[in-house]
């Protein structure tokens, strides 16, 4: 559930394909948020994370913060974040955030977390905190909370919802029949029984899956229907990108033409807004998701 990435690797097969180069970020609003990031010291995982769409998503005020530290408790073969044994929780940081947030002057907000399942709360008091302190100082930024599936405590992840954010997503990640090879500790349909909590509380509902792991066109069209039986109103594809020699590797390269494909799938089977291409993470695009329930 964390946003991927994007590191070369020595360890891939092949050279990356021309459709994944991208352009410097440059313009304006990014020189102004790329200052301030600079200035006050701030953290977001579009730069941690080394994102490709950066300059665009800072260009269009929407930025993505990664709160409850820097280590996690799973070690799924896709994802470059840590993992170990967590800090203690930093209950300052909603606060913090909150001012990074107020200072970025960030219209629309995404927030992750490493997965907590070393906590009872699973991290979520310190989600709703940070949601609700963004909103004390940033009342007119809209929020989407990239959430992850709390071990399936219900409670846990209905405290977050109570804070109403505007888009709430929780990734799928893969198709169900790469899911333990890719997601060791996660569970697909824990993640859709998410997913359904979460849309059934009547918010608009997000997810994503990466490509090129291994996966057929017949899986990802099962994880469409899947996804849109529990609920989901928009969905991500992206192409995965191995991060380093130890990660799972990438399997295939998905042409830009099959991501457009997919596209059209996804539209014609009913959701609500797609986001399908080799260089889309799951805040690409973010605050074009929020159209009227």
């Amino acid at each position: 559930m964390i946003e991927l990435p994007v590191v070369p690797a020595v360890s891939q097969p092949v050279r990356k394909p021309d459709w994944l180069r991208v352009k410097l970020p440059t313009g304006k609003e990014y020189a102004h948020v790329r200052s301030l990031v600079d200035t006050h010291k701030l953290h977001t995982i579009c730069e941690s994370g080394n994102c490709p769409n950066m300059g665009e998503c800072w260009g269009a005020g929407t930025a993505t913060f990664m709160i409850l530290g820097n280590i996690c408790t799973r070690s799924c073969s896709f994802c470059a974040v840590a993992t170990g044994r967590p800090l203690a929780v930093d209950v300052d940081e909603p606060n913090r955030v909150a001012t990074s947030v107020k200072l970025m002057q960030v219209k629309h907000c995404v927030i992750t977390s490493v997965d907590r399942d070393d906590l009872k709360d699973g991290g979520s008091i310190i989600w709703a905190e940070t949601i609700n302190a963004i909103r004390r100082e940033s009342p007119e930024t809209t929020l989407e909370t990239l959430l992850p599936d709390f071990k399936g405590n219900w409670d846990n992840l209905a405290r977050v919802l109570e804070t109403r954010p505007e888009v709430v997503s929780h990734n799928l990640e893969t198709v169900r029949r790469l899911t333990k090879e890719v997601r060791i500790q996660a569970k697909y349909d824990r993640s859709l029984e998410a997913l359904k909590h979460i849309s059934e509380a009547g918010l608009r509902t997000k997810s994503g899956i990466m490509l090129g792991l291994g996966e057929t066109e017949e899986d990802v069209l099962e994880a469409m229907d899947d996804l849109l039986a529990a609920g989901v109103h928009i969905l991500t594809l992206g192409q995965y990108l191995q991060p380093t020699r130890n990660h799972h590797p990438v399997i295939d390269w998905i042409h830009p033409d099959q991501f457009a494909r997919y596209k059209q799938f996804g539209l014609d089977k009913g959701f609500r807004y797609v986001e399908s291409g080799p260089l889309v993470r799951s805040s690409y695009h973010a605050e074009k998701h929020l159209f009227e329930m």
